[in-house]
């Protein structure tokens, strides 16, 4: 994926439940290399605005135009929750699964399973089971999950809610470790920290639509929008 190359255009997207709009309308285009942070207080439409582009939330008018075909899209992607969904079964079985499902050989998985579980800190918790974990260990293995296939475009909503500060660090290093591997990072917070540390670019999202997207740099430093401003200074936005 080239940087000056749209990755994926949002034209009109509009996401309702029960009449009621939830997202929209959205239109904006995002590159093809990158880190995005999407960034807005809770209740702003961040998780419904990544489930769209993942193609797990019907949209109900507009469109969303990816760059290459939808099936090889969603073949190359991987999501993780802010609440990390676990297998009942081992770590290394958690680990593993993902390849199973592309027909890896068993052989190439083993050696996988191996190098991700030593990347995310789990390699003496391998036969341990999953749901025994803790919230931060939960999280990197769902991290590990998701990057062990390497995918093409990864998104990640509120990955660090809650955990520690350690936790948190080691997550980041992996985030910017595959990024810079070559992996395209969406990902939802409303951590202002996390974003400066992270973002190459900024989605704001309030009520539901965009109101300032660009360089992180530009957003976090110059916003333009009076609402931008109020929340990057800690106030309440609603």
């Amino acid at each position: 994926m080239v940087a000056g190359i749209n990755l994926v255009a949002l034209r009109a997207v509009c996401v309702k439940r029960r009449s009621k709009l939830i997202l929209g309308p959205v239109s904006l285009d995002l590159k093809g290399s990158g880190l995005t942070i999407v960034l807005g207080p809770n209740g702003a439409g961040k998780t419904t605005f990544l489930k769209v582009l993942h193609g797990i939330e019907r949209i109900s008018s507009g469109s969303v135009q990816w760059s290459m075909a939808e099936r090889s899209v969603r073949r190359t992607q991987s999501y993780v929750f802010q609440r990390p969904v676990m297998l009942r079964r081992t770590v290394r079985q958690n680990l593993a699964y993902p390849m199973k499902l592309l027909g890896q050989q068993a052989s190439k998985i083993d050696e996988h399973v191996i190098y991700w579980a030593n990347q995310i800190g789990l390699t003496e918790m391998l036969n341990s089971p999953a749901t025994r974990l803790s919230g931060g260990e939960k999280q990197k293995l769902a991290l590990g999950r998701a990057l062990i296939r390497k995918p093409k475009i990864l998104f990640l909503d509120e990955p660090c809610a809650n955990l520690d500060g350690r936790s948190t660090r080691e997550i980041e290093t992996l985030l910017l470790s595959a990024n810079s591997s070559g992996t395209r990072i969406i990902m939802a917070t409303h951590d202002l920290g996390q974003s400066r540390r992270l973002a190459t670019d900024v989605v704001f999202l309030l009520n539901g639509q965009v109101h300032e997207q660009g360089p992180a740099e530009d957003i976090l430093c110059s916003p333009q929008t009076s609402e931008a401003k109020a929340f990057l200074k800690g106030e309440i936005v609603e």
